[in-house]
């Protein structure tokens, strides 16, 4: 999939913005809090149906405007176009377009447009809770398949319910109570398996591109945790339902799997430098696109990245950039507040590229 055009009209600090891109490496250049980022934002958005950055979605209309306004066309692999369109004013439901013609649920476009984002705000993925490695897990996968996506919606629905009656001082109705932990087992199986499956067809993929970056100078590795690996989820989850009484929510389910990050045999969080951290996250990230670009409906994904190559030295961006130049990545957004870094990356390809300059929110070719 490629985005020939954006249209953005008061979305964060970008006023309005009408730009056509090269099909392979387009390049912003700008001080930091000019708006490069808001404008990959905005392409997030519209494959998304939420920002990135922000999920209050009225905030990301600009300051002392009334409603934003982002439209996107595309073009398939196959030469055939695709019109994405979002509207939304304060104080009104957000509305997604394709085609001219409004969706009934949000979820049916997700996958649509497969985006892979790599960001500062990836670093949560390390030090962070392990809600953002769920996350993680769960952006890749509901791109290719839209059970997961309905799944996680009713098995969230039911831990909420069953967590309201957990809460409650009286004790709670046991037939309500058994039917919200039986859809939470159902969802929760569901839910076990894809990301089993992803995590292990993912793990090798993801230790070749961190060895490509590193030229093998570190071992690293991935590891998947969670409830489901300790028998029936059902059993699992009803097993503590006093404790979870006390502590009035559910100790256990998939709303607690997790990924065990290491650097050799320690967990990286403790033992990374800021450049093996950087290498990791961005080898998850290009590891999560090959994922996409060869599951699902098979098109290769966007790629934004977003002020990539702080805290890395030369070897390392010169890896990457030889792997971002290479056949195997598409139609690419790159920021950057470094023309150099930016210079390099287009001296390694032959294809197409257009070089964007970000002041204030402006945006010139």
């Amino acid at each position: 999939m490629i985005l020939k055009k954006i249209s953005v009209l008061n979305y964060k600090n970008i006023a309005q913005a009408e730009l056509a891109f090269s099909p392979k490496m387009n390049c912003f250049i700008g001080h930091n809090g000019e708006g490069k980022t808001n404008l990959l934002d905005a392409v997030y958005f519209l494959s998304f149906c939420k920002s990135a950055t922000n999920s209050v979605d009225s905030q990301n209309i600009r300051h002392g405007e009334d409603f934003f306004m982002l439209q996107g066309e595309y073009e398939h692999e196959s030469g055939d176009p695709e019109e994405v369109y979002c509207g939304l004013k304060r104080k009104q439901k957000k509305r997604f377009k394709r085609n001219k013609k409004e969706y009934k649920r949000l979820s049916e476009h997700i996958g649509l447009v497969p985006v892979v984002l790599v960001s500062p705000a990836d670093a949560d993925l390390i030090s962070g809770g392990s809600e953002e490695r769920r996350r993680f897990m769960d952006m890749v996968i509901v791109q290719y398949d839209h059970e997961y996506l309905d799944a996680l919606v009713r098995y969230n629905k039911a831990l909420q319910q069953r967590n309201v009656l957990l809460k409650q001082e009286e004790e709670p109705d046991e037939a309500l109570m058994g039917l919200w932990e039986e859809m939470m087992a159902q969802e929760g199986e569901k839910i076990y398996e894809k990301r089993k499956a992803y995590v292990e067809e993912f793990i090798p993929v993801f230790q070749d591109f961190y060895a490509r970056i590193s030229r093998g100078k570190e071992h690293v590795g991935l590891r998947y945790i969670s409830h489901g690996q300790r028998g029936e989820l059902l059993d699992v989850i009803r097993r503590d339902r006093a404790k979870d009484r006390i502590m009035g929510y559910s100790l256990h389910g998939v709303h607690k799997d997790d990924l065990e990050m290491t650097l050799g045999e320690f967990p990286i969080k403790r033992e990374g430098s800021q450049g093996q951290n950087k290498t990791y996250l961005i080898a998850l990230k290009l590891a999560q696109f090959d994922f996409l670009r060869r599951t699902g409906s098979r098109t290769t994904p966007l790629l934004l990245l977003d002020d990539i190559f702080d805290k890395l030295d030369a070897d390392r961006v010169e890896q990457i950039v030889k792997l971002v130049s290479g056949e195997q990545f598409g139609q690419i957004f790159v920021t950057d507040t470094n023309r150099d870094h930016l210079d390099r990356i287009l001296e390694k390809t032959d294809e197409d590229y257009k070089l964007f300059y970000v002041e204030n929110g402006e945006i010139k070719a």
